[in-house]
């Protein structure tokens, strides 16, 4: 017996659906089950629980139920991103269907379908039936950074970016806006102009373009941002190499689209980086919910800035790292921590000129200091050491670069936890107090006697 195609079509759509739900929710199950009243022809449609942690959506007939794991509820970005996934699967659903809206949307079938859900997040309509034949920019601008990763220029990788505005001038030099005709818009063709990429390197310079994607300029992204946003400050923390993309965000609900050195595609909006795409998927990262679960578990505003912004800028720069913050350090230091990495003990005057050579020669620089009075750089620095930093909530620095003890080690294993050592360590060390790793691929996780977060 043959399958009829629009049950077919369905039957795929709801593996798409399934497919994106489990991609961007990592943290949360997903339950398939019948609804109450099952309609082949029910839309597809999200529907909001009283219970922050659940959300439900319904389509023919059928209801998929996500259930944030742990402590954790859907936020706001989590939210939007659920409702850009059905927006992006439902209109290409029902264009298959209708020829007609077919014709008029076959824009939307461009790409991979995970940069509709990208560009959908910012704006729904060019997938809403009022909206039927509009552009979504967000994602055309993705397709060509996604072609120039695989390329490189005088052998090196390409990183560029632009800064799609949400006006139609530049609110710099709002003067050139009258009577100027914009002949060139950021499209795929630009590829072909050998000297495209190097016009704007995604770092210092980017290409400003307006709301229909129409090239104003290029411009220093720092130099720009200052002079419109000059006294707004991020409430966000972001890697110090892209605060300025992120500034720059401020102006005209503007969405900046950054090609990496590192070949991360990187998407800012409303002050903050949104969205990243590396390892093969992208990621919403969500960063001013992960941000507030972790500065409540630290319990100390400018020690968790500090860590967080560090750990920020290590992942960009693709270097490991382990910040331990310790609720009891009496009690949890002698279990971690050997007592030759302990800076909390004092120096062994007969060891004094020893050799081999201890490290404490070196490590006693830092007794008596706190991870928020060390520079930044310095603190960084002792970060991207082999080992951990280990401070107190106070941010006493209790050891650097230490090879954490795993006393529970065989109740790890017994639970499953089959990782790496960093992984290890972290998972071991956050009994005792909030922990956050970083991983040499650029993704940060924040552990508190479980996996609570990845970025």
């Amino acid at each position: 017996m043959s399958v009829p195609p629009a049950a077919a079509l369905s039957a795929f759509y709801e593996g798409v659906l399934q497919s994106a739900l489990r991609q961007f929710f990592r943290r949360a199950s997903l339950e398939v089950q019948p609804a109450a009243s099952a309609r082949s022809d029910r839309p597809l449609s999200i529907e909001e629980a009283t219970d922050p942690s659940t959300l439900h959506i319904s389509w023919s007939g059928t209801v998929y139920t996500l259930r944030m794991l742990g402590r954790s509820t859907f936020t706001p970005h989590q939210m939007r991103m659920a409702r850009a996934i059905v927006a992006v699967i439902g209109a290409r659903y029902h264009a298959i269907l209708n020829p007609e809206l077919a014709a008029e949307r076959g824009e939307l079938f461009r790409g991979p379908i995970e940069d509709r859900y990208v560009g959908a997040f910012f704006d729904e309509r060019p997938y809403t039936r009022s909206g039927a034949g509009g552009v979504d920019h967000i994602a055309s601008i993705i397709e060509m950074l996604r072609v120039a990763a695989l390329s490189s220029y005088e052998n090196r990788p390409i990183s560029t970016g632009v800064l799609l505005l949400g006006g139609d001038f530049d609110p710099c030099r709002p003067e050139l806006a009258t009577g100027r005709d914009y002949p060139s818009s950021y499209m795929e063709s630009l590829t072909s102009i050998k000297s495209f990429y190097r016009l704007a390197d995604g770092v210092r310079t980017v290409f400003l373009a307006d709301v229909e994607g129409r090239l104003l300029d290029v411009i220093d992204v720092d130099r720009w941002s200052r002079q419109l946003c000059p006294d707004k400050i991020l409430d966000v923390p972001g890697a110090h190499v892209y605060q300025a993309h992120a500034r720059a965000t401020f102006a005209q609900h503007s969405v900046c689209v950054v090609l990496s050195p590192s070949r991360d595609i990187k998407v800012f909006a409303e002050g903050a980086e949104v969205f990243s795409f590396h390892s093969a998927a992208w990621h919403l990262l969500d960063l001013k919910a992960k941000y507030e679960i972790w500065s409540d578990a630290v319990g100390n505003p400018s020690l968790a800035l500090r860590l967080f912004q560090i750990a920020l800028d290590l992942a960009d720069a693709r270097e490991g790292a382990l910040f331990c913050v310790l609720r009891d350090p009496d009690d949890a230091v002698p279990q971690l921590v050997a007592p030759a990495d302990r800076l909390d003990l004092p120096a062994r005057p007969e060891l004094a000129g020893a050799v081999p050579v201890s490290r404490r020669e070196i490590l006693h620089l830092l007794e008596g200091r706190t991870a928020t009075d060390l520079d930044q750089s310095v603190l960084s620095t002792l970060a991207s050491l082999d080992g951990a930093i280990v401070v107190d909530r106070d941010g006493r620095l209790l050891a650097a670069g230490a090879i954490l003890r795993h006393p529970q080690s065989d109740e790890l294993l017994q639970g499953g936890f089959i990782e790496g050592a960093r992984t290890t360590a972290a998972t071991a060390a956050s009994r005792f107090g909030p922990v956050l790793k970083v991983s040499e691929d650029g993704e940060i996780t924040f552990y508190d006697r479980e996996r609570i977060w990845d970025i």
